[in-house]
């Protein structure tokens, strides 16, 4: 049984789900550790250069298997995501 979701990663936030192909969990691929799909770059690779202030150009270049669409994709569904949250908090605290 393949239990990888190669085409489609759900991630709970308040108002359901969104919904990427830009990522893949697999168990069998660097042990479940999420990757920009068809590649093995970790997502947190983009993370990491970016929070050291590399450009996105500069991770392209040194990650060549990841298209700038999956980079994109990755940073609005993360933005997307931690906005969810923080209004989810502050209805919570407020």
């Amino acid at each position: 049984m393949n239990t990888s979701m190669n085409t489609a990663m759900n991630i709970a936030e308040p108002s359901g789900y969104m919904r990427t192909t830009a990522i893949t969990i697999d168990p069998e691929t660097m042990g479940g550790t999420p990757v920009f799909t068809g590649t093995r770059v970790p997502i947190q690779h983009l993370f990491d250069y970016l929070q050291s202030g590399e450009s996105l150009e500069e991770f392209l270049e040194n990650f060549p298997s990841v298209s700038r669409e999956q980079s994109l994709e990755v940073i609005k569904l993360a933005g997307r995501f931690f906005t969810a949250e923080r209004l989810l908090h502050e209805d919570t605290v407020g």
